[in-house]
């Protein structure tokens, strides 16, 4: 609940025009139509495509082996808000990433508390547990500092997720 009440106070809007990468091009589309199947992400699928346009959708650059081989002109993540986000804040960070069919985002960790919204199939790991599939509209939550990935399988995975960041780095 805190980060609804921090993002009652507005922050500037971004000044860099939005970009899209080619795996968008590709991958979007049919990860959000999936989406859009579940009857519960309707809403939340609209409210996305409303909003996607004015996202600048970028690659990861720092990565490690855990990554698939073919894991950076493969993956995009948007900021909603946040860091370069359409609206530009340090405080709290909304933000979605899309994976191209078979592929290992690496494993990475952070200060903040992460809570994800899965909106289509994928797998993900926390610590070294082993590999979960939440769903289409499943949600879990990533503990402060824990090591965690995402891979997806025959089809894109398309995932929004939150941190509250109090001027962390994801």
């Amino acid at each position: 609940m805190q980060l609804f009440t921090q993002l009652e106070t507005p922050a500037v809007q971004r000044e860099a025009p939005p970009k899209r990468l080619p795996v968008c091009e590709r991958y979007l589309s049919s990860a959000l139509n999936g989406a859009a199947s579940e009857p519960s992400l309707e809403r939340v699928v609209s409210c996305f495509r409303d909003i996607e346009p004015f996202l600048e959708w970028r690659w990861r650059s720092s990565y490690d082996n855990s990554a698939s081989d073919n894991f950076l002109m493969s993956h995009a993540n948007g900021m909603i808000v946040g860091p370069g986000g359409v609206e530009d804040r340090k405080d709290v960070w909304l933000g979605v990433t899309l994976m191209a069919p078979h592929v290992r985002y690496p494993d990475h960790d952070h200060p903040p508390e992460e809570t994800y919204l899965v909106m289509s199939e994928g797998e993900f790991r926390q610590a070294d547990n082993d590999w979960f599939e939440p769903g289409i509209g499943g949600s879990f939550f990533n503990v402060p500092g824990i090591r965690h990935a995402m891979r997806s399988g025959s089809k894109p995975l398309l995932a929004l997720w939150a941190l509250r960041a109090d001027g962390q780095s994801h």
